[in-house]
């Protein structure tokens, strides 16, 4: 069973395949790295090898033992919420292989809703599974996602788990914001780093992907050498939302009346998060090109709108926190 890669992510799975293949894998690993770059994968990738009962050595997992028939038999990656980030969140747990767990954002039995962090139970139940002799083959896989959302009680849990390695038991974080890790956990931990790759490569993935050339420069571009999110925005066709936002905020510097009205629309469907984005991004794009005016109006308003979208996460109406940040614009834009 073969799991095609992007180039910068393959170059991380070689390094990590070659150490597991040769046992000088560490315990601990963190995939760190802007999301959408693909840490996933070469986790998913990296577990199926480690866990693979009939694997040839230096061959990828065979696809066709038990082991492997249960990892690729999951449900565990359908997605049950969407989060306010846009990111989705997946249950707990793993209900068809013994030998790996996932653990990212539970359902609270109390309240029937998803937690907005990683608790000390979920922790204990992943370290008292590790603890197990494994069903198949002789490694088990912990993979916990986003690691950065585990609450402070978890993470001393995790620590110990951590400062106790077990042959054979391999335990994993991924995270696009490891900095919010407490540095006891990243100090026992190898950091595999994921980096935007070289624009050439980037966008010669993207062709591959079968986006044209010039969809994929110009999604390459606002995306700022990211193709992961070149990706998903070509294929949302994000690109024509984008040139709505620009069209929006031009209006508005010769009709601020028109702000309530924008807003309205902005906020009628689900992609007024990345309308924000997008208006941030736009701030500071006419902020590098000001040649020389004063930007400080545009760096504000471009703070402001990253302050607008973490208030859509509250219960405050969007429509009028929407409508106050398009009121600055005119102002800002001059």
């Amino acid at each position: 069973m073969s799991v095609e890669l992007a180039p910068w992510q393959q170059r991380i799975y070689d390094q990590a395949a070659a150490a597991l293949d040769a046992g000088r894998l560490p315990h601990g690993l963190l995939f760190a790295g802007p999301s959408r770059l693909g840490k996933r994968a070469v986790a998913e990738k990296l577990a199926m090898r480690a866990l693979c009962a009939a694997r040839a050595p230096g061959n990828e997992a065979c696809g066709q033992c038990r082991s492997c028939k249960l990892y690729l038999s999951r449900n565990q990656m359908d997605p049950v919420e969407v989060r306010p980030d846009g990111s989705l969140a997946h249950p707990d747990g793993h209900p068809a292989h013994p030998d790996v767990r996932f653990i990212s954002y539970a359902v609270n039995d109390k309240t029937h809703k998803l937690r907005s962090e990683i608790v000390i139970d979920q922790i204990r139940t992943m370290s008292s599974k590790l603890s197990l002799t494994p069903q198949y083959g002789e490694n088990q896989v912990a993979i916990i996602e986003p690691a950065d959302a585990i609450n402070h009680a978890a993470c001393n849990a995790l620590l110990k788990t951590l400062e106790e390695p077990q042959p054979g038991r391999f335990l994993w974080l991924i995270s696009a914001q490891p900095a919010r890790l407490p540095a006891t956990i990243r100090s026992r931990v190898q950091v595999m780093e994921f980096r935007l790759p070289q624009e050439g490569e980037a966008r010669a993935w993207l062709i591959a992907q079968g986006h044209p050339a010039k969809q994929a420069d110009e999604a390459l571009s606002i995306a700022r050498g990211h193709p992961g999110l070149a990706h998903a925005w070509l294929q949302q066709d994000a690109l024509a939302l984008r040139a709505e936002i620009v069209a929006d905020l031009d209006r508005l510097t010769r009709d601020a009346s028109a702000a309530n009205t924008i807003a309205q629309r902005w906020v009628s469907d689900d992609d007024v998060a990345l309308r924000l984005r997008f208006a941030a991004d736009v701030a500071a794009e006419r902020a590098r090109s000001a040649n020389g005016y004063d930007i400080r109006p545009l760096a504000a308003w471009f703070d402001k709108a990253n302050r607008t979208h973490e208030l859509l996460r509250t219960t405050i109406r969007a429509d009028l926190a929407v409508m106050e940040l398009l009121l600055a614009w005119p102002a800002s834009a001059r």
